[in-house]
């Protein structure tokens, strides 16, 4: 595989991410005032994995939001799958901004994010994997169960990032880490605009990642959050590697993306181990059970960072594997994930 990348493109990215890094932090103040002002504020103890010490604003979301179509205004990159994954990233935004304002239930938050990924899927977005399995259906049987798997991916990686969203930085700094080598491989595999785009929410991810490290000037809140998540998974559905086989590449926005899979997969099956409902806040997250170890907050978020570095990065590198040395190693990661779930789940108690 051959890759060509043009200095002035590789120089025009990193000119998005710098100038997102900027305006985002610059629109800091006005983000927190407006969130303020809207009645979008984090109470402490308002429910038992809430433990900051004060009032914060949910600026996160709005931070982005406007930080979004400034930067892509001025780099002309309202190219038209961006602009449509921008429209249903406005949706999970309005839906998300509704509920760090009012508090909705898991109807209503799970309407909006299929309304959201409804609006992808009926523009054409959708997985393209399945017709290099070898699946012995026919052409529509592919395309709808395509579609299917694309709602559920962009609805569960929109809820896998809402629910890391449990400690000051840990979400910010996973969008980074995720945005930056999702830019990173889309630049390899020619794809300029999405590359760009990933940059840009590297930028803003990094800035809301200062805002909100202990003590938060500001939380993401869920707006920000799934609005994180639903770009982050509409990237992924749009990614295309370059030249190299499928069996060495449909993983890669699992891994890219396998930190918040990993915790919203622990989460699940412990609450269904203990019989509590799958929607209802607990302390059943990575960052807790390491706080239970042990571990001050800042060290546990940042290994879970480090561990999300670690699987980016074997994503990045693993497009160069042979598809059966890749699958090897893929399989084998997801046994050690499942292995550290078990652990997690049997050796540390938790509230």
């Amino acid at each position: 595989m051959q890759i060509e990348l043009e200095l002035f493109d590789l120089i025009t990215t990193a000119k998005i991410a710098m100038a997102s890094i900027l305006l985002a932090f610059l629109l800091g103040l006005p983000g927190i005032w407006l969130a303020h002002r809207l009645g979008l504020v984090d109470y402490p103890g308002t429910a038992p994995h809430k433990q900051h010490s004060r009032p914060t604003p949910l600026a996160g979301g709005i931070i982005l939001i406007l930080c979004m179509p400034l930067v892509m205004s001025l780099w002309g990159m309202w190219h038209e799958e961006l602009l449509e994954l921008f429209i249903g990233a406005a949706v999970i935004f309005i839906f998300g901004l509704l509920d760090d304002r009012y508090g909705f239930n898991a109807p209503i938050k799970f309407s909006g994010q299929v309304i959201g990924a409804s609006v992808l899927v009926l523009n054409g977005f959708s997985v393209h994997f399945l017709d290099g399995l070898g699946i012995s259906l026919n052409y529509w049987s592919i395309n709808t169960l395509e579609i299917f798997i694309t709602i559920i991916w962009l609805v569960g990686i929109t809820n896998a990032f809402n629910l890391t969203d449990s400690m000051d930085g840990l979400t910010a700094g996973l969008a980074a880490i995720s945005a930056g080598f999702f830019a990173m491989s889309c630049l390899v595999s020619g794809q300029l605009a999405l590359a760009q785009l990933s940059a840009l929410l590297f930028g803003v991810a990094i800035s809301l990642y200062a805002l909100n490290m202990t003590p938060a000037l500001s939380f993401l809140g869920d707006s920000g959050a799934q609005t994180f998540g639903f770009l982050l998974a509409g990237i992924a559905v749009l990614y295309i590697p370059n030249e190299a086989p499928q069996g060495s590449t449909w993983f890669i926005p699992i891994l890219l993306l396998a930190m918040p899979i990993f915790d919203t997969c622990l989460v699940i099956i412990s609450r269904l181990r203990r019989k509590k409902p799958l929607f209802q806040a607990d302390m059943a997250h990575t960052y807790h059970r390491l706080v239970n170890l042990g571990m001050t907050p800042r060290k546990a978020v940042f290994l879970i960072q480090m561990v999300a570095l670690l699987s980016c990065t074997l994503g990045f590198i693993m497009v160069s594997f042979s598809p059966v040395l890749a699958n090897i190693v893929f399989f084998s990661l997801i046994g050690l994930g499942g292995l550290t779930i078990f652990l997690l789940e049997i050796y540390i108690k938790i509230d």
